[in-house]
């Protein structure tokens, strides 16, 4: 049974989706849970409610995950509520506009995907690693993608900036590890997201799930066990890796 009792966790980008799973999950496990949203109040609202009715405690912030000053005003708010941090999960991300060949996408497309998903990213743990050396050292879990281990022709920024995640998490993995801090990333494939799912809609999904081993597209619970695996004492000998969860799409190239 994975415990994650007395910790306090902050999930960047944990009002819908995988985020929002994984919040769920994580308090389920005993985890106090902070998280942030940009737009979804009312979702980040109702993880909040789900899991203080469960027993837990949790609060919710709106903020932008590239904006330093915010961060960290959140998470310095959210440690004095929640007490010492010891997990993140950085799960802020979009696709933004950004299914486009290199002919017809532009620099604004481009820059737009790489501020929420690389410099929110940077921002993020750059925020919270002082707090997590200071409480004895922790785990920080990104989402990045399997896009971003394989390319993704017509989806150049996105996969570019999902392989920049990856990179920057071995090197951050390599200077956090004295200070008692992990850090990996996980790499969904296709999951069923309200981003994801008219995406995988009109790509065709009969063809995707064709791919997936396990014979279906991945939910966020797919997605959220393995983060607090993670997030966990179970994994205290894991930094510096990428988890794929793909159904085993991998398998078949």
């Amino acid at each position: 049974m994975i415990d994650l009792s007395d910790r306090h966790v902050l999930i960047v980008g944990g009002s819908r989706g995988i985020g929002a799973a994984a919040a769920r999950m994580a308090a389920a496990a005993g985890a106090a849970v902070s998280l942030t949203y940009v737009k979804n109040a009312s979702a980040a609202k109702s993880v909040v409610e789900d899991i203080v009715v469960a027993g837990g405690r949790a609060v919710a912030y709106r903020a932008d995950a590239a904006n330093l000053s915010a961060m960290d005003e959140v998470v310095r708010d959210a440690v004095a509520k929640l007490g010492p941090l010891r997990g993140l999960v950085v799960s802020a991300g979009v696709y933004g506009e950004s299914w486009l060949s290199i002919d017809k996408m532009s620099p604004r497309i481009w820059d737009e995907v790489m501020a929420t998903n690389v410099r929110g990213t940077f921002v993020s743990v750059k925020v919270a690693a002082p707090y997590l050396r200071d409480a004895g050292g922790g785990s920080i879990v990104i989402y990045t993608s399997t896009a971003g281990q394989s390319g993704a022709g017509g989806n150049s920024a996105y996969a570019a900036s999902k392989g920049a995640q990856i990179i920057f998490m071995r090197s951050i993995a390599e200077e956090l590890a004295p200070q008692g801090i992990r850090v990996n990333c996980i790499a969904p494939a296709w999951t069923e997201t309200d981003t994801a799912t008219p995406l995988i809609d009109s790509f065709g999904r009969e063809g995707i799930v064709d791919i997936c081993l396990l014979g279906r597209t991945g939910v966020p619970e797919d997605v959220a066990g393995p983060t607090c695996f993670l997030l966990s004492d179970l994994a205290s000998y894991m930094t510096g890796s990428t988890m794929t969860v793909d159904g085993g799409q991998a398998m078949r190239g």
